[in-house]
């Protein structure tokens, strides 16, 4: 199998050029991210060019982080605001060759809140679209982002039928459906046609997974018998040193 290194928590000490570095010296196949913004998407294009790695995906702003933002897209008063974030993310994911953008949501609730969420990402796929990028949703569990407007991959199935558009998929993060829903198997094999990338972490720690609630070798091998061969998103949170981290790569690779 093949596996994206998350810069957003793995080598997050490092400038962005350097983390990617850092993943192709580690042994991953593709690197993703999550607000590389204050770095000249040059520097980020050039470290790509030089290591060969794939960059799968970047999130659009969260906004306001200190007054409480956690994106923008489902904030009915914040329109204009969530379109600017989306035009910099599909600007900057153009630059860098990025494949994928999540449009994040924000805390959110109620009818007119999906409206503006579907409307938001209807103007993004449509951008999107021309630069042969897709737009990824992600429902995120109530205990890190409680009052995050997407919460399930029920309620992201609905949003991704009622936009209608093929460049609109799911972020299946096994963390955040873990903790929301379980039953990972049979979620991924009904779910396989909307996905558009999928994450992993330990349960219920966010750590590496090789402990915790969930089998990742079953749950990658589930995967390799779906046919998805992408490169699957290690988002977790390592406890030190990042190298130290990653006994479980090889493994999983052979897989």
């Amino acid at each position: 199998m093949q596996f994206s290194a998350n810069l957003g928590f793995l080598w997050a000490e490092l400038k962005l050029p350097d983390a990617i570095r850092a993943a192709k010296a580690a042994g991953f196949d593709a690197v993703e991210c999550h607000w590389p913004y204050d770095i000249d998407p040059a520097h980020v294009k050039a470290a790509l060019s030089e290591t060969r790695l794939p960059m799968l995906g970047i999130n659009t702003s969260r906004g306001d982080v200190a007054a409480g933002d956690n994106g923008l897209s489902a904030l009915p008063d914040r329109i204009p605001e969530a379109r600017a974030a989306i035009d910099q993310a599909v600007a900057y994911g153009e630059a860098i060759g990025a494949r994928n953008i999540h449009v994040m949501a924000g805390f959110a609730t109620g009818a007119e809140a999906h409206r503006t969420f579907v409307s938001n990402l209807q103007y993004a796929c449509g951008l999107a679209g021309s630069k042969d990028i897709s737009i990824l949703i992600e429902p995120l569990n109530r205990y890190d982002a409680p009052g995050y407007f997407l919460q399930t991959t029920d309620q992201a199935t609905i949003i991704i039928a009622e936009v209608g558009v093929p460049n609109l998929k799911l972020m299946f993060d096994c963390y955040h459906v873990q903790l929301m829903e379980g039953d990972l198997t049979h979620k991924l094999t009904h779910l396989q046609n909307h996905i558009g990338h999928i994450q992993f972490a330990s349960v219920p720690d966010r750590g590496a997974p090789d402990h915790g609630e969930v089998n990742f070798d079953h749950i990658f091998d589930v995967i390799k018998r779906l046919g998805y061969s992408k490169p699957l998103g290690a988002e977790y949170k390592p406890q030190g040193p990042t190298n130290l981290s990653l006994n479980w790569l090889k493994t999983a690779q052979l897989i």
